[in-house]
């Protein structure tokens, strides 16, 4: 069981826990005064009021020492008893103590000096079950009755709090995986990109290194400048991991994109439907490397000399389709990449279709746009 008295806090968290520690001292105050007058105790001034004050004061310690507060609580009971002929009861003038002291690891011991001050209660009380079983059977039971609720009362605050701190943590470990798959897709896209054009590029400049050096060298130049473009990529998205407000790609970066698939060999064309200014950033940033996996997939795998990408937006929803010529596959197997790409789809509530064929093969995605009236 974890204590849920921290003791270090920010400034906030203390001065409320200080006004609420406050609010359980003038309650104590205020009940054991009023429980022992409605009790019968003439002149409150001979002890009466002292014992609620000292009971009262207490408690603003019981979050540091709270089962120290709880023993001095029952030894200024025990004083007062002593000196009075008060039978109004062991246990509930010390209710907020006991319950302080339940919430820490050291409930079974609470459960014992509670034990304790209950049988000291029935010796003391004996007298009565000679002249009024009922009333010593009510007394008992009673006091017995309310520690084991205090005691509940307690332990179980104590473990809302503990599952409460679990499901903090939890969550806080989901959120940080999330965000290490999310970094682990980006980078999956930027690389995975960049070493399709880069290989395309230094395959032309191998192969035409001796009979046309101008040619090798404009394709060294190429992959020189996708190599850095995706450099700067990377950069920004540890600047994301760092900060949240670091820049992403979105769709004015598709210009690059497709220029750098066609500088491979790809002949790639363009179609936007719609105002591709009014795509939220989220679903920007998707399309880009939805686009941006899939011409990557064409480039190593398909064999592909065209490739058509499509994006429209609609008033509820916007649709991103690339398709390639290429030599399709007879059964589609998931890599990372495209498992990536549905993990994103997902994500935004949307729908990802793969399709495959002998003519070629198209990635289609569906992203909802919450609350849009385009």
């Amino acid at each position: 069981m974890v204590s849920p008295f921290p003791r270090h806090a920010p400034a906030a968290v203390r001065h409320s826990a200080w006004l609420v520690d406050l609010a359980f001292a003038v309650l104590t105050v205020v009940g054991v005064t009023t429980g022992a007058l409605a009790a019968g105790v003439r002149g409150p001034w001979n002890g009466l009021i002292p014992l609620a004050l000292f009971l009262g004061a207490l408690l603003m310690f019981r979050r540091r020492w709270p089962l120290t507060v709880l023993l001095l609580s029952i030894a200024a009971i025990f004083l007062y008893r002593a000196t009075s002929v008060f039978e109004g009861g062991w246990i509930w003038p010390a209710s907020v103590a006991y319950v302080s002291a339940a919430c820490t690891p050291r409930v079974r011991w609470v459960a014992l000096i509670g034990a304790a001050q209950l049988v000291y209660a029935t010796v003391d009380f004996w007298w009565v079950l000679e002249r009024n079983a009922g009333r010593f059977l009510i007394h008992i039971v009673g006091e017995g009755l309310l520690l084991a609720i205090l005691i509940a009362a307690g332990t179980g605050y104590a473990t809302a709090m503990s599952w409460r701190e679990r499901l903090r943590e939890t969550d806080g470990r989901a959120r940080a995986a999330e965000e290490r798959l999310r970094a682990a897709r980006e980078v999956h896209d930027i690389v995975a990109h960049t070493l399709a054009v880069v290989g395309v590029q230094l395959n032309v400049a191998s192969d035409t290194l001796k009979e046309a050096p101008d040619e090798a060298a404009a394709a060294l130049r190429v992959a020189k400048d996708v190599r850095n473009r995706a450099m700067a990529d990377l950069t920004s998205l540890i600047g994301v991991l760092r900060d949240s407000t670091a820049p992403q790609p979105d769709l004015a970066a598709l210009g690059t994109l497709i220029e750098d698939a066609r500088a491979a060999g790809l002949q790639v064309t363009l179609d936007q439907r719609g105002d591709p200014a009014t795509i939220p950033a989220a679903q920007a940033v998707a399309v880009y490397r939805i686009v941006q996996e899939a011409l990557t997939n064409t480039l190593k795998h398909a064999g592909a000399a065209k490739a058509e990408v499509t994006i429209e937006r609609r008033p509820s929803s916007i649709t991103v389709e690339v398709e390639d010529d290429g030599r399709g596959c007879a059964e589609i197997t998931e890599s990372h990449g495209l498992a990536g790409m549905r993990e994103r789809v997902n994500a935004l509530g949307g729908t990802l279709t793969v399709d495959s064929k002998p003519g070629g093969f198209s990635i289609r995605a569906d992203l909802p746009v919450a609350g849009s009236h385009v």
